[in-house]
């Protein structure tokens, strides 16, 4: 499976989704803010297939955190969560880095899936007009 860097600054959001994602088998590593993440991305040099990050957070937001990442690992997928409009905004620019925002809250499986879309590839529009579609 994936190696996934969590960055998370509240304790239960960062828990439960990284619980989730090591029961998907996947290899977790949690960091609490921008900062320590962009610490943990240097110490491990980029060593991780994809970044989930929520966007407000203290020290290095989750926009800093995605720029410092994408500049300098390029391979490493990008995913930014937010629970705010206004963040989800700031995002719309940095399509050419990032796979995607989730909005929290989120449900346990949308998180699985929208990990295991960017995991594999798979075009974020396309992705959301697929499963309205199969909704509607």
């Amino acid at each position: 499976m994936a190696r996934i860097l969590i960055a998370e600054d509240d304790d239960s959001v960062r828990a439960f989704v990284a619980r989730a994602l090591a029961h998907a088998g996947h290899e977790v590593v949690e960091a609490e803010d921008g900062g320590l993440a962009s610490e943990v991305m240097q110490a491990e040099n980029g060593r991780f297939d994809l970044l989930l990050s929520d966007i407000k957070m203290p020290v290095m937001d989750g926009i800093g955190l995605a720029l410092d990442v994408a500049s300098r690992w390029p391979d490493v997928t990008i995913v930014l969560m937010t629970g705010f409009a206004d963040q989800r905004e700031r995002a719309h620019g940095l399509e050419a880095l990032i796979y995607d925002v989730i909005a929290k809250p989120f449900t346990l499986q949308q998180m699985l899936d929208k990990v295991d879309d960017a995991l594999n590839g798979r075009p974020a529009e396309i992705v959301s007009l697929a499963r309205q579609a199969l909704s509607g």
